[in-house]
């Protein structure tokens, strides 16, 4: 499945909330997230998205890419899987025909087409780190 199928797929959301901000929210979401971007403790959080990418790394194969797909890194190593999160990454799991995406510009990382075992483990290392696993409504 290339990218763009897989773009299609149910989705979840592994994020430092335990669900979706209601949309008739007051609004402090926008402001709490542009805060964690514009301080430290959005490279807290960019380790805790880098330790769980590494630790699934060690259940699974994985390929990078930050250009959308046109390239692909092979079994990076850890150091490779570090600094791609540095830009738009597209993170495929070959064996589960799954893809992560993930943005520094964003406090979340979405996982696309993940079957049971997958979630299931995703939730448990997300769990590790802090973070929370939801899906939101599809469609």
């Amino acid at each position: 499945m290339d990218i763009e199928e897989l773009l299609e797929k149910p989705y979840w959301v592994i994020d430092l909330l335990p669900k979706q901000v209601p949309a008739d929210s007051p609004g402090r979401f926008f402001a709490v997230e542009q805060h964690i971007l514009a301080s430290p403790w959005n490279e807290v959080l960019a380790e805790r998205k880098l330790s769980l990418l590494l630790k699934l790394y060690c259940y699974h194969d994985l390929r990078i890419s930050s250009d959308y797909g046109e390239t692909w890194v092979d079994d990076p190593d850890p150091g490779e899987l570090s600094s791609a999160l540095d830009s738009e990454l597209y993170l495929l799991l070959p064996d589960e025909d799954a893809l992560i995406t993930a943005d520094p510009g964003d406090i979340y990382m979405t996982l696309y087409n993940a079957s049971d075992d997958l979630l299931a483990l995703v939730r448990q290392l997300a769990a590790s780190e802090g973070l929370f696993v939801w899906q939101p409504p599809q469609g």
